[in-house]
């Protein structure tokens, strides 16, 4: 970074928009679409010593958002690294968090790599887009904030992207992390970190190949779904379980056969708080599934457990070694 005649040090932070509500506006009827000129864009930055390069990157609402897509974005970051002291990308809130945690999982720079979007549009009253871009800036301009991994930033709260997921579907706190409470606050004039960031085992990718199909259990919970995956070519399987890990007995069959292809089943709690892990000794319980070779991921909901899957396949992973970073 430059020092200033001031005596302080420009940050100079690339932000890359890739598109989502914090990008749009609402008509006269209520019906939120994309706007011609990205609101963004727009923003001054928050303080005097943060140069902002601002790149309109994508423009995708976050349910078309894909693999693909993370992947160019990670690989921008990695293009630009040394060129930035921080990073912000703005993006649809709906996935976001899948987003977070893939980029969270390769190898990128030990810099500040700050994601956030916006529950409002920007022409909705009480819109919090311009106020959470500003502040995720504030954070990555923060010497703090480098090498914490990805952090995604929203309502003044800093969270891992790790554990963060959406918790309501259109509340402006929505973004939580259950059991553990954010990493840091945002206030008027510091950035407070008071928990670390785990350390991550990171991938440096090119591609992502692969089908990694999630399974939500029920009660009383019918085997189709299961069964038409026995012919269908995937790469692996996330099932989101009962309770502590634990499925109707009626699913076992399925899952013996999904095994003897080798192919990887991982296990995740349908509850938002507390870990899965192998208690119940009942048929279909974890005790008998950890038997079968189910692996039990902790602290991860589904829609992560697939992203972690998919990147230790694509990474070669496999036998102990995929178990061992499955389940760490």
């Amino acid at each position: 970074h430059i020092l200033k005649e001031s005596g302080k040090f420009m940050k100079k932070i690339l932000v890359l928009h890739t598109g989502g509500t914090i990008s749009m506006q609402a008509d006269q009827n209520g019906a939120v679409e994309s706007s011609p000129i990205n609101p963004m864009t727009q923003v001054t930055s928050p303080l005097e010593n943060i140069e902002v390069v601002s790149v309109d990157f994508l423009n995708l609402q976050s349910p078309h958002i894909q693999i693909d897509h993370m992947m160019m974005i990670y690989k921008k970051i990695r293009e630009e690294a040394s060129h930035f002291d921080g990073f912000v990308i703005t993006h649809g809130t709906d996935t976001l968090e899948e987003t977070a945690y893939f980029l969270d999982t390769m190898s990128i720079p030990q810099k500040p790599i700050v994601m956030t979007g916006a529950m409002r549009s920007s022409n909705e009253l009480g819109s919090d887009g311009i106020y959470n871009y500003r502040t995720a800036l504030r954070v990555a301009a923060d010497e703090k904030s480098a090498d914490k991994g990805v952090l995604v930033v929203m309502n003044d709260e800093i969270h891992a992207a790790k554990y963060v997921t959406k918790t309501h579907t259109t509340n402006v706190s929505t973004f939580q992390t259950p059991t553990h409470g954010p990493l840091g606050l945002v206030t008027k004039r510091e950035i407070l970190f008071f928990k670390a960031a785990d350390k991550r085992v990171r991938f440096d990718l090119q591609a992502i190949n692969g089908v990694v199909p999630i399974i939500k259990s029920y009660a009383d919970m019918d085997t189709i779904l299961l069964d038409a995956l026995v012919e269908a070519p995937i790469s692996g399987l996330v099932i989101e379980a009962l309770g502590a890990g634990n499925l109707p007995p009626a699913s076992i069959s399925a899952i013996k056969k999904l095994i003897n292809k080798q192919l990887p089943i991982v296990l995740v709690s349908r509850c938002f708080n507390g870990i899965a892990e192998p208690v119940y000794a009942y048929d279909g319980g974890g005790i008998q599934l950890e038997e079968l070779g189910v692996l039990f991921v902790k602290e991860l909901n589904s829609q992560k457990a697939r992203i972690k899957l998919l990147i230790a396949v694509n990474a070669g992973l496999n036998g102990q070694d995929l178990a061992d970073y499955i389940q760490g």
